[in-house]
């Protein structure tokens, strides 16, 4: 982790002085996302699949951004974002017992995930083409609860929760004078037998303040917390509105 730390915090530190922005910005959007859901978790080394046994639905895939953009030198803009995630199912245990909960069982579940990143990026190129290179800090919290439905009426609640560093890029192509535009952006870190990726590609219209965004968003969680562990991947489509001043 120190060295993906250090090597992003150098990318950004040589492109501090190319940096620019002419006035200042501000934004918000809130967003819907469609996602699927693969992955397992592990409670105590005992595993289960959240797709597979588990059954899990989409409940409500919220996003909420907003962003603060300024022309003064060296001091980074800021961008926060939020988004929760709640599934929930019912399905049936493996082949093999889940932290107390039998081989065959019936049960309901319930997974959330909340993530709030605190991002501080250089624009290092802000015209048709837009380049943004910076730091994130998220602060992840995931619970499944796993309820068995069959008579023992045994309850597993695997958490995960910590302040992780990763970095930011943004890219964004415009088509002049259309209001058209093309981009996409990630967090990435890996450290440790822990990663986290999330990455998004969009195409975006942008009709006075109103601004208009749909794409496709993939994040992927492999994040051990003590003796539980979360391997979950959520990908699909995603639409968004904002507003820009």
């Amino acid at each position: 982790m120190r060295k993906l730390i250090l090597a992003v915090g150098g990318t950004v530190a040589l492109a501090t002085p190319l940096a620019n922005a002419d006035v200042v910005g501000v934004g918000a959007n809130v967003s819907y996302w469609d996602s699927d859901l693969s992955g397992k978790v592990v409670n105590k080394g005992s595993a289960v699949d959240i797709e597979n046994d588990l059954n899990l639905d989409s409940d409500s895939n919220a996003n909420f951004t907003a962003y603060f953009e300024h022309p003064v030198p060296v001091l980074p803009n800021v961008r926060v974002n939020y988004t929760t995630i709640s599934q929930n199912g019912s399905g049936q245990i493996g082949l093999e017992e889940f932290d107390g909960i039998l081989p065959g069982a019936s049960v309901d579940s319930e997974l959330d995930l909340d993530q709030l990143d605190a991002t501080f990026y250089y624009e290092v190129l802000d015209n048709w083409v837009n380049l943004d290179l910076g730091l994130t800090a998220r602060k992840l919290d995931g619970e499944l609860i796993v309820r068995d439905t069959t008579g023992t009426g045994r309850v597993s609640e695997t958490t995960v929760d910590g302040v992780i560093p990763m970095g930011y890029a943004a890219a964004r192509f415009d088509l002049p004078l259309t209001g058209v535009s093309v981009g996409g952006e990630g967090n990435l870190i890996s450290f440790d037998g822990d990663s986290l990726h999330d990455f998004n590609v969009y195409g975006q219209y942008e009709l006075s303040l109103l601004q208009l965004r749909a794409g496709y968003r993939q994040m992927s969680i492999d994040y051990e917390d003590d003796d539980d562990k979360m391997d979950v991947e959520l990908s699909g489509p995603f639409a968004s509105v904002g507003l820009t001043f």
